[in-house]
């Protein structure tokens, strides 16, 4: 009689959870799940906390309601799985602004992640480079090529486009910069199209309309009662058995699986499973793998971090524009690259005493030294900030919160998805049971996470001979 399954998911973010709901899903009935989370909280970075009594973020604030091709978000359809589809809310208030010369300038609509498809409507905030979006006979982007999005859009649009619409843009998901990030990997819709249009302009165009969205269809969403909750119900749903402060040292094939070894060097756990999902940022996977695929390691090991602080303020009746949040260009020189207006934003979270919460995010890849700062410093540092961009001091804090993602964000290079693509082609081939999945491979946002574990687990259950549900 075959014995169940054993899977391992090495990782407890998002993705890992989303891996074990859907091996809990899809695997045989009686599979052994066991998710290894080496911190005391699983979640990663989806943590809702508390502030002057009321629910915020500490962590990522929402999710898109619609993938690239229009259809669902896995995150959506991943709530409707674990019954929270009735939790789901959408912002109140969807104007955001930019900082452009020390004042606050609404976003001009019609970009796609500020790279415009109408020059005219982003002339309030950069000046497009005169006639240099020609065409030139051929596509902007080669079959098989990659380019980082600030060269390809400086190209186009000059620079100003970049500076002041794209950078900010990319920085406030990313917290890197337009130079330096793979088009393909963050902004693949743009990618497809890039290599048939001529134009740039004509790129963006035909980009959005092979996204159509609905008008009046929200964008973003979350959750009442916090992000947390989507942790908690797929921890619940998975039925995996969770350990924390589990750190899992080492993988070794074993030939018919693999053998974890768990925990502190003196005393290690050594566990042996079927299969292993692997969803953990690329340097822990890059040790993990260096034993058993080198090659995979290499590649995997190539991919750098951005480290970033989420600065959160309790402010007793603050007069605040009604905007959702405010991007900043690096080009402004503030400390602060994102600010978010909590209680405006969000409807379900305005309170009746009128005390607002404002988070500010802190930092850019490249400046990790400014994080170093002690927490009340950048707490005061971001409150006097504020208080210039929106032309008034603000009152002080009541409450607030500093929250460090050290190595947080993945700063995806040009050829990235080569790089991924080759480290997963090498892994099938000599450990179909061992698979990739999070952000640090295949994009940041909730989205992309729970889709890249969906995907991991459903490949490990192929390699251990299903599908058997």
């Amino acid at each position: 009689m075959r014995q169940p399954w054993r899977v391992a998911v090495v990782g407890g973010g998002i993705a890992g959870l989303a891996a074990a709901v859907r091996l809990r899903d899809r695997a045989p009935e009686g599979t052994e799940i066991t998710v290894y989370e080496q911190s005391g909280a699983v979640g990663g970075k989806l943590r809702t906390g508390a502030l002057a009594g009321a629910p915020v973020e500490f962590g990522a604030e929402s999710f898109l309601m619609r993938d690239p091709t229009g259809a669902q978000s896995a995150a959506v359809a991943l709530a409707h799985r674990l019954g929270l589809a009735d939790r789901i809310v959408h912002p109140s208030v969807g104007q955001a602004a930019l900082v452009v010369d020390g004042g606050l300038r609404p976003i001009p609509g019609g970009t796609l992640v500020g790279v415009p498809g109408d020059l005219e409507r982003v002339a309030t905030v950069a000046r497009p480079a005169a006639d240099a979006d020609t065409d030139d006979g051929r596509p902007l982007v080669g079959p098989d090529a990659d380019v980082s999005v600030g060269a390809l859009v400086r190209s186009r649009f000059g620079d100003e486009v970049v500076d002041r619409l794209v950078d900010p843009m990319l920085g406030g998901v990313y917290a890197g910069r337009a130079d330096d990030l793979s088009l393909v990997t963050t902004m693949p819709a743009l990618a497809r199209t890039a290599r048939v249009e001529h134009t740039l302009v004509g790129a963006v165009r035909a980009a959005q309309a092979a996204a159509p969205r609905a008008p009046g269809a929200p964008v973003f969403g979350t959750l009442v009662g916090g992000l947390s909750t989507l942790v908690e119900a797929a921890v619940t749903a998975s039925g995996a058995t969770v350990r924390r402060d589990a750190a899992v040292r080492e993988l070794t094939p074993t030939g018919t699986g693999w053998r974890l070894t768990v925990g502190p060097t003196r005393a290690p756990d050594v566990v042996d499973v079927d299969a292993v999902v692997l969803a953990v940022p690329a340097r822990p996977a890059a040790r993990l793998l260096a034993g058993p695929a080198p090659v995979a390691a290499a590649a995997v090991g190539e991919l750098d971090y951005a480290s970033v602080a989420l600065v959160t303020l309790a402010l007793p009746q603050p007069l605040l524009p009604e905007l959702s949040g405010f991007l900043v260009p690096s080009t402004e020189g503030l400390l602060i690259k994102a600010a978010t207006f909590f209680t405006t934003k969000w409807g379900h979270l305005r309170r009746p005493d009128g005390l607002a919460l404002v988070r500010a995010s802190v930092g850019r890849y490249g400046e990790e030294a400014h994080l170093q700062r002690p927490d009340a410093d950048l707490a005061a540092t971001v409150h006097r900030e504020l208080s210039a961009v929106l032309g008034a001091p603000l009152p002080a804090p009541v409450d607030g919160h500093v929250q460090r993602w050290g190595g947080a964000l993945p700063q995806y290079a040009p050829g990235h998805a080569d790089r991924v693509s080759g480290a997963r082609t090498a892994l099938r081939a000599a450990h179909p049971t061992l698979v990739l999945a999070g952000a640090g491979y295949d994009g940041v946002g909730i989205p992309v996470c729970v889709r890249s574990g969906e995907t991991a687990a459903d490949e490990i259950i192929t390699a251990l001979g299903g599908p058997a549900r």
